[in-house]
């Protein structure tokens, strides 16, 4: 028996490369053998003891037989039992004789008459097969049928919908991504009730096969941003794709850049914010974070509450960010260049004590700041990689412990371990830019040490002029400051009522840039009511 079933594979392989060769079907197609196209996936997964095999002869044809293939532990078993097995199974004699020996007949009869499950598809290549099985499907061959069946009946595990703990806020949806695509996708259905919010499938990675979905709404995105970030996506070829900083690392505008181009977060209510305002969102099967273009700079400096709140206090928010990007990055600096090179714009008081301070201390001020500051990375990533109870303790006790030691040892001043605690604290206000304020953060307190507030200045041109040259998907980083755009500027450190954000954010180039017609503001006038008698 074996020996016929690989004589028939012979001649199917050649077959199907005969074909290919000649521009027809791709990859092996599937044969009328039963036996043939189950010995070619055993090969293709090899001794994997996943793959499942269950033969039955259908109902509507008992002398026929058949197999259904599926991967344990991808698929709901009691799913697959009601909506594939059990139809298959029931007796309809009164159609063998019609459909023997017709080909596809039989996988296209069950998929219109007897499989009751919502997802049904008809395959005719082996590759095809078992990408639908890697999927989370079921395949149903039948002896004598070129055409095999998939079925949707995906059953794995996934994690329930839950608040994100990257993006905490205290008023606003406490909804986060899951790792489920599908998940994420009805969450953003939910907030976008509309027809034109478009979902396009691409499949990135050789081995991983990972699904990703570019979504937009049509009629506000731009066109030619959706088609640039279609083709980016596109143009990765690689092995796999175990998260989204995959992709990010692909697609970003300038990957030698300390910025970041391209945004994620964890929240379907700032996606959908962000799809209204003319963005592309894309998903990636398998991780909660999701990826927006184009970012823009300003946006760090917002949080997704600041427009659920009244509008003063979330300026001075806003202001107080900002104010701790700018102490995060330049404290560190500021104290060197002045303890190193300006002590004359030090007051005399304070001059006295930062002296006595650093009284016996043998390192320099930038040798000081410079470790530090990796000290305080050493214990932050400490805390964040352990199990969150002892992550505390040790990221907390360890700085107190380790900063009064080093005091104590004299090694360092005790200004130089304030400067550094206010730093970090800082650094946790704008969590989108962290990773571009510690390298800044190194580059000025190395200028501030060897050049003084020369260096500061110098490095703050290089980095502000290197900014406004930068672009995320054709916007500039800088927008809506630099180019100064004056609908765009209700929405930067300063956040006017939105009542009055009339118009989308020019730099995204949406093609309805209207969001708001009709009355300035609903308001409930004033009550003239008769005097009581």
């Amino acid at each position: 028996m074996m020996k016929l079933v690989r004589a028939i594979w012979g001649r199917q392989s050649r077959r199907a490369r005969g074909t290919s060769r000649a521009g027809g079907q791709r990859g092996q197609a599937v044969s009328p053998h039963l036996e043939v196209n189950l010995a070619r996936l055993r090969e293709l997964f090899g001794a994997s003891g996943d793959l499942a095999v269950r033969y039955f002869r259908p109902g509507l044809a008992p002398e026929v037989p058949a197999a259904v293939v599926y991967i344990d532990g991808l698929v709901d078993t009691a799913l697959l039992d009601r909506h594939v097995l059990e139809p298959l199974l029931r007796s309809e004699r009164g159609r063998a004789g019609l459909l023997r020996g017709a080909g596809a007949a039989l996988a296209s009869y069950a998929s219109e008459r007897l499989v009751s499950a919502a997802e049904v598809e008809l395959v005719t290549a082996l590759e095809e097969a078992s990408c639908q099985l890697l999927a989370g499907r079921a395949v149903v061959f039948w002896q004598g049928s070129t055409a095999a069946l998939a079925v949707t009946v995906r059953g794995w595990a996934a994690r329930a919908v839950e608040e994100p703990g990257t993006e905490s806020v205290i008023r606003g949806s406490r909804e986060g991504f899951t790792e489920d695509l599908r998940t994420n996708l009805a969450l953003l259905r939910r907030r976008i009730r509309s027809p034109g919010l478009r979902v396009e499938y691409l499949t990135l990675g050789r081995r991983t096969n990972t699904q990703v979905a570019v979504v937009y709404v049509d009629a506000v995105a731009s066109p030619s941003t959706v088609a640039e970030v279609k083709r980016r996506i596109s143009g990765i070829d690689i092995d796999s794709v175990l998260e989204s900083g995959y992709i990010e690392q692909y697609i970003e505008d300038s990957p030698w850049s300390p910025f970041a181009t391209v945004a994620n977060s964890e929240k379907p209510d700032v996606v959908a914010a962000k799809l209204l305002e003319g963005r592309v969102a894309i998903l990636v099967d398998g991780t909660p974070f999701v990826l927006l273009v184009p970012y823009l700079f300003i946006e760090s400096l917002q949080s997704a509450e600041d427009y659920y709140s009244r509008p003063f206090y979330v300026s001075m928010l806003r202001l107080i960010r900002l104010a701790a990007f700018g102490v995060s990055v330049l404290l560190p600096a500021l104290y060197v260049a002045a303890v190193s090179f300006h002590q004359e714009l030090i007051p005399a008081s304070l001059a006295i004590t930062v002296a006595a301070t650093r009284e016996g201390t043998p390192f320099p001020a930038i040798i000081e700041a410079l470790g530090m500051g990796v000290v305080f990375e050493i214990l932050r990533e400490a805390g964040v990689r352990l199990p969150r109870p002892i992550g505390q303790a040790v990221s907390i006790v360890g700085a107190l412990v380790i900063g009064q030691a080093a005091v104590s040892a004299g090694l360092i001043g005790s200004l130089m371990v304030i400067v550094v605690a206010l730093t970090g604290v800082a650094t946790f206000v704008v969590p989108a830019q962290i990773d571009a304020g510690i390298v800044l953060r190194a580059v000025y307190t190395v200028l501030a040490g060897v050049f003084g507030l020369y260096g500061i200045v110098l490095g703050l041109v290089v980095t502000v002029a290197h900014a406004a040259v930068l672009t995320s998907f054709g916007a500039p980083y800088l927008s809506p400051v630099a180019p100064f755009s004056r609908t765009g500027a209700g929405d930067t450190i300063v956040r006017v009522p939105l009542w009055t954000m009339r118009l989308r954010p020019e730099a995204l180039r949406s093609p309805d840039r209207v969001r708001r017609r009709g009355r300035v503001r609903v308001g409930v006038q004033p009550m003239r009511g008769r005097r009581e008698t």
